[in-house]
């Protein structure tokens, strides 16, 4: 891997890995909307966090905010195709820490039974 590889993978895990954000787009993909509903899904996390979080998500692309002229404003924000590819590209890390915590677990397991 060439150093702007280098970089870019250094880029791409820091803010895949950055907290909330993973748990802020997996709640987006489950069908929340409303910043409410967002905070609900997403445990633990602060109005004020959670509002800078979309923020920045949106400023990287991998979510959409949405106004509506109602009364009063609606605002809804969804996954942008870049946040669901992004999404969809986490999974086989997602399946390498199932196999991987499943092994350690177990090699842990067997040595605390010797």
């Amino acid at each position: 891997m060439d150093e702007a590889a280098c970089r870019r993978f250094q880029r791409s895990v820091e803010f895949a890995g950055r907290k909330w954000n993973g748990a802020i787009l997996l709640a987006g993909v489950r069908g929340a909307r409303r910043f409410s509903e967002y905070r609900a899904t997403v445990d633990g996390i602060s109005d004020r966090l959670l509002a800078a979080r979309l923020k920045e998500l949106e400023a990287e692309g991998v979510i959409e905010r949405h106004v509506k002229a109602t009364t009063p404003v609606t605002i809804t924000y969804t996954p942008s195709a870049s946040g669901l590819q992004l999404i969809e590209l986490l999974q086989p890390l997602v399946e390498w820490d199932a196999g991987h915590m499943a092994a350690r677990e177990g090699g842990d397991a067997a040595r605390d039974a010797g």
